[in-house]
């Protein structure tokens, strides 16, 4: 990032202070394609579309040098299984069954990748059918990771490695129309149950989604907080990655008040007989979303850290402008500091958090925002 990009991103948010976090501005009527990596930086994509929160979809010349492109993919652009099945056929895979529904989701086993693979050939000289259903193997990290949570308003990139999708995107608030008379989503947004206006009173108020197909090599960007449905529309294998940043931590935060909102909802009528009711909240919140407020102020620290690391070495101007390399450099960290800064002064001022033992934090969480806030102004003219 640079110092004109910095400028830019800190004027956008000082204009949507006081809005509600979470939205987007004018919905664009299609989506983007970048088409060339050679004319299309950085700092266009952070002030085009991360900002602004809309999707994009960039071209496979940015992922033609990758070589799960070569090595994943026949000639003939179909998974290569007999590649997948030597390096990877005794990995143990999560597969979801489409074809039952428990909750709004559907139900999960796990298997061994090349009992999965052959399922998936067997499926292909089916016709596209199988008596065991459709079969989808989703969220296969490769490697694990010691701590993994589910998607909180986060952005995500996704690269068809091969095969087809057809995506259907809903920018953030338009999934209200879409709710039933008993306040849940739908399914399938392509399901004439939804015409139902008994059934979705408010579909009527809802704008058509944008639609868009993606080509194998392909990669599209999915805002925060965009609800979106997928279907692969041929054999497809994908490569996908959530990640947060200063653009969408606040999203972020606003999304785990609303988690714990719902569930102290939920348990409400416990609240005078309950000890500890607060804590349970927080429990219960945690087992249904992933995270509490208390590893939301930890997941912080941990990203405040390397940045306050790499700001407070006494840069001067000269030093802020000299790492705007692919890594993380001074004006994106201090950028970064900013919107966390922000962010955690709502937390710490938050009655549940307060509520939250910190007593034992290796770090209090005023004295992190103390030194957030000492950044903040040291480099505010760098």
């Amino acid at each position: 990032m640079d110092r004109e990009t910095r400028a830019f991103a800190e004027s956008h948010f000082r204009r949507l202070r006081g809005r509600p976090a979470g939205g987007v501005g004018a919905t664009p009527g299609r989506v983007d394609f970048i088409e060339s990596p050679d004319s299309f930086s950085y700092a266009d994509f952070f002030k085009g579309y991360l900002l602004p929160n809309v999707p994009c979809v960039f071209s496979s010349s940015f992922t033609e040098g990758w070589g799960s492109r070569r090595r994943w993919v026949t000639p003939g652009g179909k998974p290569a299984f007999e590649h997948l099945l030597r390096n990877y056929g005794d990995v143990v895979v999560p597969v979801a069954n489409c074809g039952v529904r428990e909750y709004n989701s559907n139900p999960k086993e796990h298997m061994l990748l090349r009992d999965y693979i052959s399922y998936w050939k067997d499926y292909i000289q089916g016709g596209s059918s199988s008596p065991r259903g459709c079969l989808y193997l989703k969220d296969w990290h490769l490697c694990r990771s010691p701590f993994h949570a589910d998607i909180f308003r986060s952005f995500s990139w996704s690269v068809n490695i091969c095969g087809r999708k057809r995506w259907f995107f809903f920018p953030p608030g338009q999934e209200e129309a879409l709710r039933d008379c008993h306040g849940g989503l739908p399914y399938d947004v392509t399901s004439p149950t939804l015409l139902d206006g008994r059934l979705y009173p408010m579909r009527k108020h809802c704008s058509p989604p944008l639609e868009l197909t993606q080509e194998a090599g392909e990669m599209v960007f999915v805002p925060s907080g965009w609800h979106h449905q997928v279907h692969n529309l041929e054999d497809t294998i994908s490569i996908n990655h959530n990640w947060v940043n200063g653009c969408n931590l606040a999203n972020m935060w606003h999304f785990l008040q609303q988690e714990l909102r719902a569930v102290q909802q939920e348990v409400s009528q416990w609240r005078d007989t309950m000890p500890d009711w607060d804590h349970h909240c927080q429990v219960i919140m945690r087992s249904c979303s992933g995270i509490n407020f208390e590893e939301f102020y930890h997941f912080l620290k941990i990203i405040a850290e390397r940045r306050l690391l790499l700001l407070t070495k006494e840069l001067g101007p000269g030093d802020m402008e000299g790492s705007a390399g692919r890594g993380l450099g001074p004006q994106q960290a201090a950028f970064d500091v900013s919107r966390i800064a922000e962010v955690l002064a709502s937390v710490v001022a938050h009655p549940d958090f307060q509520r939250v033992d910190t007593s034992v934090f290796s770090l209090q969480p005023g004295e992190l925002l103390q030194q957030l806030e000492e950044v903040v102004a040291a480099t505010a003219s760098l």
